[in-house]
């Protein structure tokens, strides 16, 4: 594998210090002038104790959750900025996370090479996705969240089956660590990108 300097993202490089994250409010108006004007500071949420690398709203809008170097996953409430959940089960910094469609689950990704996924409104952990071989950098599910798409520092991305947490297949895609995936609308196409400067479909 090339030697790569770690991506800025990095958990591993995130300072110690206590992390804030924030999110925005824009007033609602059927005006585009009026929906132009700037957005207004409507929560600021704290807890992490170490920097927050991911930030992800639910499909529906009503939750939120954070990655952080503390080897948390924190589940908040938009309407309140009330801390609804927190997860503990990595071993090492979380890099990023991704709701499913519903939004019952979240998948995290973590230095510590594993794909978690976790029942939200329960709580708990539900599967531990193992394959990588080094950092797990992105994760995301299909639309249908049948599938969890994940890439490494290993430089692979890989598909995994939700249901049973199986690998389904390992793409070799790119000759330097792959930094986010995603899905197309109906799931039928994966695109990556990488410390290569390719973004490979």
């Amino acid at each position: 594998m090339s030697e790569t300097p770690r991506p800025t993202k990095s958990c591993t490089k995130f300072p110690k210090s206590h992390c804030v994250t924030s999110f925005f409010a824009q007033m609602a108006s059927s005006d585009p002038v009026e929906s132009m004007k700037p957005y207004k500071l409507k929560q600021t949420l704290t807890g992490h104790k170490r920097a927050i690398s991911s930030v992800k709203f639910s499909g529906d809008g009503e939750l939120l959750a954070t990655s952080s170097a503390d080897k948390t996953a924190r589940v908040w409430s938009t309407f309140d900025g009330e801390i609804l959940e927190e997860f503990q089960g990595h071993d090492q910094g979380i890099s990023d996370l991704a709701f499913s469609s519903d939004p019952r689950y979240l998948a995290t990704a973590s230095d510590d090479e594993n794909v978690q996924i976790w029942d939200v409104a329960a709580g708990s952990l539900v599967k531990t996705l193992t394959g990588h071989t080094n950092y797990v950098f992105c994760v995301n599910y299909d639309p249908q969240s049948n599938m969890i798409v994940s890439g490494s520092f290993d430089e692979t991305v890989r598909i995994w089956d939700v249901k049973t947490g199986k690998c389904l297949k390992v793409l070799p895609a790119h000759s330097d660590p792959v930094t986010a995936v995603n899905f197309n609308r109906d799931g039928s196409l994966i695109v990556s990108s990488s410390y290569d400067g390719l973004c490979r479909i």
